[in-house]
């Protein structure tokens, strides 16, 4: 879990995303953005967005957290960046305008999460399943909004999952079935095989180490970060 509060939730992602800048992860997620201007949905604690602005692009940086703009604030510095305060479960019409006329060409969303207050996370099954319908109506939200900005062509997902390795190959099919069917359904949005990749991340997490332990079936799944790049459809 990330923190029950907005306070073990910044503590934690201060943390972790160190690790991610250490092995890369947040340069590799950058690196597959298309365009030149992005609108980020949920900055979180700023090395994210710090990783779209060392690639020289034009970032308007959303967060419902006051918190985690002040800390993207202080890491993520350029010219290039804008940040917003807003739910995206509640924008008004003056956070839509500044969205608009910010003219984004890609929006992102990666690793979608809040604190447990807020998805109902706990370790038990239910506070799972919690967590996913958290991040499946969040997903939906990201791109409904997508589509009421013309100047919107991609939609960039990433999120943590574990995976065997071996069957990633099949997991690509798995992960584009799912956002076509459910954060895309109806929408004029488009996810492809070609564009959804795997990549593997640190594999030292006692948690799965005492689960694969308990589990021997589950030996070859590996933590992975899950990439989808949706394109409008012409």
């Amino acid at each position: 879990m990330s923190g029950q509060t907005v306070a073990e939730f910044m503590a934690y992602w201060e943390t972790e995303g160190q690790s991610y800048v250490r092995r890369g992860d947040y340069a590799w997620m950058a690196g597959l953005i298309p365009g030149q201007r992005v609108l980020e949905i949920g900055c979180g604690v700023g090395y994210s967005t710090a990783a779209l602005l060392g690639r020289e692009l034009a970032v308007l940086a959303i967060d419902a957290l006051p918190e985690c703009l002040a800390a993207t604030g202080q890491r993520a510095t350029g010219q290039g960046l804008t940040l917003l305060q807003a739910d995206l479960a509640d924008l008004n019409a003056t956070q839509r305008d500044t969205i608009r006329i910010f003219q984004p060409d890609t929006v992102a969303c990666w690793l979608m999460g809040a604190p447990a207050e807020i998805t109902g996370a706990t370790p038990s099954e239910a506070g799972q399943q919690a967590v996913a319908a958290y991040r499946e109506k969040m997903h939906r939200l990201v791109a409904e909004l997508a589509v009421d900005l013309p100047s919107v062509r991609y939609l960039h997902l990433v999120d943590r999952t574990a995976i065997p390795w071996q069957a990633k190959d099949i997991g690509r099919d798995t992960l584009v079935r799912y956002h076509n069917d459910k954060t895309l359904r109806d929408l004029p949005f488009v996810g492809e095989r070609r564009h959804a990749l795997y990549r593997k991340i640190e594999d030292g997490a006692a948690p799965l180490a005492q689960l694969r332990k308990s589990h021997p079936a589950l030996k070859g799944v590996v933590p992975t970060l899950a990439s989808l790049l949706a394109e409008r459809k012409q």
